[in-house]
């Protein structure tokens, strides 16, 4: 999914209404394709309207619905005028942000139907309309998690993709970025331009994007066939060049451990998103403040780029397995910067990692899968659908090794890409793969509120020349697990002993050479968990 503006990365989360509403999943109908033509000008924020819907019934229904916002108080909201199919127009109710259709007979399951929407107004959310930091006006759709419907007509559920296509008429000094490719423009009378961006593969909504503004254009270069291109606002054309080219850099790295990149093109934006960085699917958005010329932006274009494949191309059922997209796009980052920059890079984000997984808990005792997400998606972006979520992945790596981890990763994808998986699919994935039982490692590090908090003391036996243990864990979940301990002797020698937590008190003696100086638990940083370690006087 996405990176957003949460703590861990030193941004608030942002709260809107669109987060407290309940997502509506609507399973009667499944959107085939989506073609909004859309108007908008300098003269104010009004946003006039078509949408062309095609949609296959999956029940017989008298009557059809769609996520479009009503007109709120301050007189924000769209307006529909009428709905057509077939040349007819159709009765329709537009109530509670709901757009409901009457048909002139049923239609039966699996019939197919193509609704034309007329409607219009100024968007209260979804399509931000503002100026950017140089004072130039921009228009910038932010659909994220259930905010697309504040401006287009849609099934705003992420478990519903469609092909979808953005005709867009502006005036025409700006330019306009979407998904897919771009496969018409024209100059229209009134100093306005026609320009329409198609998206063969389907989406689901919340990546379905368009970006409005006065941009100056880069192709940064191409990778395996697929053009990369930077798309700044012109104060910024130096740095920003600079800055979004490194995506050809990351783009092969993904390429290369995960198979084929599943969308057109790669456009690199700067934006007005209210995230730190949106992965629409081929048109990623970054926030205006992301370029300083610098190259300080690894981290974040590498989240993005993860993202067309983990939560774009394969997308979590239900906001509850958000992990599935932010954790995955979150231990994809550490391991480009491992292969980028080696293993003390990846040592060191585990660590900053593990110091914000293990605080957020204190205060919030929630497991990664959290059904409470379902309706409220924002309360999500937090440290337990981003670190922890990456931590368990690089776990499961620790425990499964190199090869068998990526091959885990690789099936997973091909399995679910262009559409849609939960965690228990993905634990069907990594069983299968590996042929082992990972019930346990699944339930304990995604299903419970805790990580593991242990207690650790140990004492030297001279005359055994031996390191005994005792390991207490503190949590009301006992956690089953590897624990590394090293032991560092007079010498100044360090050992590395593997010892298996599987009870409340485990016991372990570790042999040692001379009399040990230093005794520390986990010292590769390969375990989330928290320690106490004292010598036994």
């Amino acid at each position: 999914m996405m990176k957003k503006f949460f703590p861990i990365l030193g941004i608030l989360v942002c709260q809107s209404l669109a987060a407290q509403q309940q997502n509506r999943y609507n399973p009667s109908i499944d959107v085939q394709q989506y073609t909004f033509q859309l108007e908008v000008s300098d003269r104010n924020d009004s946003l006039t309207g078509t949408a062309l819907i095609t949609v296959r019934f999956t029940e017989k229904l008298a009557a059809v619905s769609f996520d479009l916002s009503n007109i709120n108080d301050t007189g924000r909201g769209m307006l529909v005028t009428s709905v057509i199919e077939d040349g007819k127009k159709l009765t329709f109710t537009h109530k509670l942000d709901r757009l409901t259709i009457q048909l002139p007979a049923a239609g039966e399951a699996g019939s197919l139907h193509r609704f034309t929407i007329h409607y219009k107004g100024i968007p209260a959310d979804g399509l931000i309309i503002s100026r950017n930091q140089f004072g130039r006006r921009t228009f910038f759709s932010d659909n994220w998690p259930n905010r697309a419907h504040y401006w287009i007509p849609c099934k705003d559920h992420l478990s519903d993709k469609a092909s979808v296509a953005f005709v867009v008429t502006a005036p025409d000094h700006y330019k306009v970025v979407s998904n897919g490719v771009k496969t018409k423009e024209i100059s229209l009378p009134g100093k306005k331009r026609l320009t329409q961006w198609t998206e063969k593969v389907p989406l689901p909504v919340k990546v379905m994007a368009v970006g409005i503004a006065d941009f100056a254009i880069e192709q940064a270069g191409e990778v395996n066939g697929i053009p990369v291109s930077s798309w700044v606002f012109p104060e910024n054309k130096k740095a920003g060049f600079y800055d979004y080219a490194q995506a050809t850099e990351i783009l092969p790295f993904f390429i290369g451990k995960l198979g084929t990149y599943p969308y057109p093109k790669l456009a690199n934006v700067q934006s007005k998103t209210i995230f730190g960085g949106m992965e629409n699917a081929g048109a990623i958005f970054y926030t205006e403040t992301s370029i300083t010329g610098k190259r300080q932006m690894e981290e974040l274009l590498t989240h993005e780029i993860a993202h067309q494949w983990f939560g774009n191309h394969a997308t979590e059922t239900d906001w509850p397995h958000l992990w599935l997209s932010e954790g995955f796009a979150t231990a994809m980052t550490h391991l480009y910067m491992e292969y980028r920059h080696g293993n003390d890079t990846l040592t060191s984000r585990l660590q900053k990692d593990r110091e914000t997984v293990l605080a957020f808990t204190r205060i919030k005792k929630t497991p990664v899968v959290d059904s409470a997400g379902r309706t409220k998606p924002m309360t999500l972006l937090n440290a337990h659908s981003y670190q922890k979520g990456g931590w368990v992945l690089l776990m499961l790596r620790n425990q499964l090794g190199d090869d068998l981890f990526w091959k885990i990763i690789r099936t997973y994808y091909q399995t679910y890409q262009n559409s849609n998986a939960s965690t228990e699919d993905f634990q069907k994935v990594a069983e299968t793969v590996s042929g082992k039982d990972l019930g346990t490692f699944f339930r304990q590090w995604l299903y419970t509120g805790e990580n593991p908090d242990l207690d650790i003391s140990w004492n030297y036996v001279a005359a055994m020349k031996e390191v005994r243990l005792v390991v207490t864990q503190k949590t009301r979940t006992e956690f089953s697990m590897p624990l590394d301990i090293a032991v560092t002797d007079t010498a100044g020698r360090k050992r590395i002993t593997k010892i298996r937590i599987d009870q409340k008190i485990t016991t372990a003696s570790i042999p040692v050479n001379s009399n040990p100086v230093k005794v520390e638990a986990d010292p590769d940083c390969q375990l989330l968990a928290q320690y106490q370690v004292k010598e036994n006087q």
